[in-house]
């Protein structure tokens, strides 16, 4: 289903060095690649407003926050965000100027006016179970992934690494450790074909909620790999889920697969991402929903029409593309 202009695409793109655009003005016949602005350390997350035209923001690990305002042509970094990490960032779906950001040791901060002021949303690090998150070596538990619910954004996951889910349903201000799954936790997805319906990258396994994460069920059935790096579902159908495994942290025998039953079974994709190159990043387009790009650690990148099923390399190719730093433009 094809919604808005589909004719002007944007893509904006982190690598372990910086951070571009990549757009389209002619339906993707021809790409053309932006500007990179250089980061002292890797990207992170990347978030779009939906309500600004042309802003995005840009967490990135040890290097702070960055904001565009000019569709990625520059971006300026928010010299007021107050910690030296930034793992995750979420634009506000409603508020033009509202954006959070989750931090290390973990911590969620908020700014009400585009990143120029920042408060602490005090009642995070208040959940109990706060005192057994945890990190590997010298390096403290941070969130690693901020996502709102489709229609509802007062209802907002925080994904701990290592510490689990947590949930509020207050925009902020009170919050709730969700039990049943891996506390390693690398990436959240919600469709908004189902608001219900979540999906979790764990170390472990890849999970899935059916009730707005107070249960969850594996869903690793099939797959040769449970190492989950990477998980998104269709936000035009919820049983249609992409997933990105290896063997270890190490990303090791990497594998890309697509299920059409929420992952209770699962199809190799063997045609994108390979052992030299894993998918390590991957966004629905939000105009037309058959349409998924992924971004692969080798710097390259591949777009489907047809739900994942049929895929084309795009005639772009970047440095090593970071983590989950693919986001598609609305």
């Amino acid at each position: 289903m094809t919604q808005g202009n589909d004719t002007h695409r944007k893509l904006y793109i982190g690598t372990l060095d910086g951070v571009c655009a990549v757009s389209s003005s002619n339906g993707g016949r021809s790409w053309e690649q932006g500007p990179v602005t250089r980061l002292d350390s890797a990207a992170a997350r990347l978030s779009v407003s939906t309500t600004q035209p042309g802003r995005a923001y840009l967490a990135a690990y040890e290097a702070g926050v960055f904001r565009t305002d000019d569709g990625g042509g520059t971006w300026r970094h928010l010299p007021s965000y107050p910690t030296a990490y930034a793992h995750s960032v979420l634009a506000h779906p409603a508020e033009s100027e509202t954006l959070f950001v989750g931090s290390e040791p973990a911590a969620v901060f908020r700014s009400s006016d585009g990143g120029d002021s920042w408060e602490e949303c005090q009642g995070f690090q208040e959940v109990p179970e706060s005192e057994q998150w945890n990190f590997h070596g010298y390096r403290l538990s941070h969130v690693r992934e901020l996502r709102t619910v489709p229609g509802d954004p007062d209802v907002m996951y925080a994904g701990i690494e290592v510490g689990g889910v947590v949930r509020t349903r207050d925009g902020g201000k009170n919050w709730k450790q969700l039990e049943g799954t891996n506390d390693d936790i690398h990436f959240l997805n919600i469709s908004e074909a189902n608001p219900n319906r979540v999906y979790l990258a764990t170390a472990k396994a890849p999970y899935r909620s059916d009730d707005g994460g107070d249960n969850w069920e594996l869903i690793n059935a099939g797959l040769e790999r449970r190492y989950t790096l990477h998980i998104a579902a269709s936000p035009n159908d919820a049983e249609l889920v992409l997933v990105s495994v290896s063997t270890n942290a190490g990303r090791s025998n990497p594998q890309f697969y697509r299920s059409t039953n929420g992952g209770r079974n699962w199809t190799l994709i063997e045609s994108v991402g390979n052992v030299e190159d894993m998918v390590v990043a991957f966004d629905w387009d939000p105009v037309n929903r058959d349409r998924v790009y992924v971004g692969t650690d080798g710097g390259k990148i591949f777009c489907s029409h047809d739900g994942g099923q049929n895929w084309e390399q795009l005639p772009i190719e970047l440095p090593a593309i970071a983590i989950g730093s693919l986001v598609v433009a609305p």
